[in-house]
Formats: structure tokens, sequence, C-alpha cells
């Protein structure tokens, strides 16, 4: 991997690594729908402005239009919302760790939905190893109820979401062979209408009350987290390959997991202990065959 591709990873894992505590952040002012909403906004932004200036976009694109209503669904609006609702019932850090297992979910999706993929012995052990790190984490042996199960669920839901996309965009719409900036701009800009006619916009102005709620909700989440991390994700897939890329899903569990424990959120060794099942359950089914071959679905964290 070349010097600029280990840089482009490295700030995606520092961006999608420090979403959830914006995320967690903004929910003390406007509810997480209200988040989702607002961060699709932003995000869509700089990633349409993009795809206008390189022409991506294309009238014969329109046929597919149904294609890209399931993945703005799955890969964008059902997502963002899950894992905003799971960020805002749970600490940053605990919801940072359960988005690292968002490869476990993928390939899970990979085995039931596609025949190319099959469950070999390694893959087994680690989806086993992954889902005890989640089991570590939600704690229901303890009496004390620190972790809200609903947040626990949340985050499951919206990690299942993003893996289906990526069946569904394997299946579907690598076939089609469209660039990547086009998908993303139709996928987001769809999940935009649609999260705008079921958003309750009442209220949504209090974000920007507090200054860093809603520069690390605009900027943050919107215009980094989505735009700009968005069109550094297909940089570094086109740079070296998807599995070489899926690497950067190591760093964002690691770095929401480091922010939460330098604000004083309680960042227990068996968190840590959680972490590293979780991502060893990650790296033993990825190095075992390649679930993300094929143009992959546009993703955030």
């Amino acid at each position: 991997m070349n010097k600029s591709a280990i840089a482009v990873c490295a700030f995606l894992g520092v961006i999608w690594g420090s979403n959830f505590i914006f995320v967690k952040m903004a929910a003390a002012f406007i509810s997480p729908l209200q988040i989702t909403l607002l961060r699709v906004l932003f995000g869509f932004i700089p990633v349409l402005i993009y795809a206008v200036f390189t022409g991506a976009m294309r009238r014969e694109h329109c046929k597919h239009a149904h294609h890209f209503l399931v993945m703005s669904l799955l890969a964008t609006a059902l997502y963002y919302f899950a894992f905003a609702e799971g960020t805002a019932l749970l600490d940053s850090s605990i919801a940072g760790m359960l988005g690292g297992a968002i490869p476990l979910f993928t390939f899970l999706c990979a085995w039931l939905f596609l025949r190319s993929e099959r469950l070999t012995r390694l893959k087994t052990l680690g989806i086993g190893l992954g889902f005890l790190g989640i089991i570590v984490v939600a704690k229901p042996w303890s009496a004390q109820g620190g972790i809200d199960p609903k947040g626990i669920i949340y985050m499951i839901l919206g990690s299942l979401s993003v893996g289906c996309s990526f069946v569904y965009a394997k299946r579907f719409i690598s076939p089609l062979g469209l660039p990547p900036v086009a998908l993303v701009t139709y996928q987001i800009g769809i999940a935009l209408g649609l999260l705008t006619i079921v958003t309750p916009l009442h209220g949504i102005g209090a974000v920007f009350d507090d200054t860093r709620a809603w520069v690390g909700l605009v900027f943050g989440l919107g215009l980094l987290g989505n735009g700009a991390a968005y069109l550094a994700y297909y940089f570094i897939v086109d740079a070296v390959g998807a599995l070489a890329a899926s690497a950067v899903t190591y760093i964002p569990p690691v770095i929401a997991l480091l922010i939460g424990f330098l604000l004083g959120e309680p960042v227990t060794a068996s968190a840590w202990f959680a972490i590293a099942i979780i991502l060893a359950g990650v790296a033993l089914v990825q190095l075992s065959g390649n679930q993300g071959a094929g143009r992959p679905a546009a993703k955030g964290i």
C-alpha cells in the first residue's frame, strides 16, 4: 500500500471513529432522525458538487432508479438512523466498538444470499469471536443495567442494514458498471428526499445553539464523515482493491474507544477485551476470503 493510500486510510479511520462522539453531542439537542437528516444533507453537498464537476451522472442511469432507492434505504437512511438511535442510548465508545462488527454482518448476509460465499471453519471461528465480543459489550449477566439493550439492538440493526447493502450492491449494482461517484450521489440524494419527508422539523434548529454540536454535525458527520469520506473510500478501493481497503474498518472502533476514554467515559478492561476479540473475528473473516470482491456499497460509519 503506497503512502497516499495509507494517509487516506488514516484519515478515514479518524473521521469515522470520531463520528460517534459527534452524534452523541448532537443528540443532546435534536432527535436521532433529525441528526440523520442533517448529516445526509451536509454530506450530499460535496458529493453532488464533485459528481457535477466530473460529469459522472448520466440521464440513462434513471432506468436503474429502483436499485438506487434500495441502496438509499439500506446503506444510508436506515443505516445512519439506527446508528444515531443506538449512539444516543449508549456511550460513544460502546457504540463505536459495536460499529466495528459491520464486516461480520456483511459476511453473514453474503453467506445467506450469495451462493459464492462459503462458511469455512475459519470464518465460523471469526463470526463466533465477533459475537462473543458483542456479548461482552452488552453484559447481559450484569445486574447494574449500565448498557441499554435497545442501544445494542439499534447498532446491530444498523450493521445488518449496511451488511445487506453490500450484498445488494454486489449482486445488482456492480454488474451495471456505474461510476462510483454517480452511485453515491443518487444514493445519498434519494435518501435525503426520503428523510425530508418523514423527519419532523420542529426544534431541529436547536442544535445550532451549541457550537460544538453543530460544528461536529455539519463538518464532522456531514461534510467529512459522509461527503469527503465517501470519495476517499473509493480512492482507496481504486488504489489498492476492496480487500486491502477493508483494513480501514479496524481503525474507527479503536478511535471511538480512545475518544470516549479521553472524554471521561467509563472504558473498562472488558471493553478493551471486547474490541480486541471483535477485531480478531473481523480479521479472521476477512483473511479467510474476500467477501468484498466487486464494487462495494457506498458506506460510512
